[in-house]
């Protein structure tokens, strides 16, 4: 049974990562003028091999298929709306990004190395010396990317792009991205002086809102977690 505590600091942590790293959802698509003009060896890159496109905040994650294919984990409300092919296969644009983060609701999908970098620079098998793990053979990585191909859950801290490849290239789902953010919350946590924030914040919200259980409890109950976790 699934610990409802546990669901809604998840939840929590979640919402923060996205907010936290929104820069990289943008109005504009990244990369938009430069993605007409970049031009990528793609006769370099090997089946199996994990493309790596950084962003603003994050990293993005793909497998390389072969013949200008990648298979990558995406994000993508439409595909809980309808099951249009035409539509869902269209690149996915950031509005349809951010709400398939928040619905939780993505695709391990096949997209060009253009459309997957969308004018981005290019790292290939980079995870390979960050983590210091031995890869599987490129086919098997390949293998297990095509097998994964269609509708998956999604989420920022436990399903998402990094976890995908690193599967696929290491037989291990892990995200060092998604890791180091809940290490960075733990530190915010830790701090004491989040417990001072915390306890400020909940009494202005008394002062302004008056006295009522939405505006009291999480006054009291936020400050004792954060003092209790510290």
């Amino acid at each position: 049974m699934k610990n409802p505590m546990l669901e809604a600091v998840s939840l929590v942590l979640e919402k923060l990562l996205l907010i936290s790293n929104f820069k990289l959802f943008s109005s504009g698509a990244p990369g938009e003028d430069k993605a007409r003009n970049t031009f990528y060896e793609i006769n370099s890159f090997l089946r199996g091999d994990v493309l790596e496109v950084p962003r603003t905040h994050l990293t993005h994650y793909g497998i390389y298929l072969g013949d200008n294919r990648v298979a990558h984990m995406m994000p993508d409300i439409l595909l809980a709306l309808t099951e249009d092919k035409e539509l869902t296969q269209k690149v996915v644009s950031n509005k349809r990004l951010i709400l398939g983060v928040i619905g939780r609701v993505a695709s391990i999908r096949v997209d060009t190395v253009e459309d997957f970098a969308y004018g981005a620079d290019i790292l290939v098998n980079h995870l390979d010396r960050a983590l210091k793990k031995k890869a599987l053979l490129n086919e098997e990585v390949a293998r297990r990317a095509e097998k994964l191909l269609g509708m998956t859950p999604y989420s920022l801290l436990w399903n998402n792009c990094e976890h995908f490849v690193t599967y696929c290239r290491f037989g291990t789902a892990i995200s060092p991205q998604a890791d180091k953010f809940c290490e960075n919350v733990k530190i915010i946590i830790r701090d004491q002086r989040s417990v001072l924030a915390s306890a400020v914040l909940g009494l202005a919200s008394i002062v302004c809102l008056g006295l009522a259980s939405y505006t009291t409890l999480p006054a009291i109950f936020i400050p004792f977690c954060l003092w209790m976790a510290g």
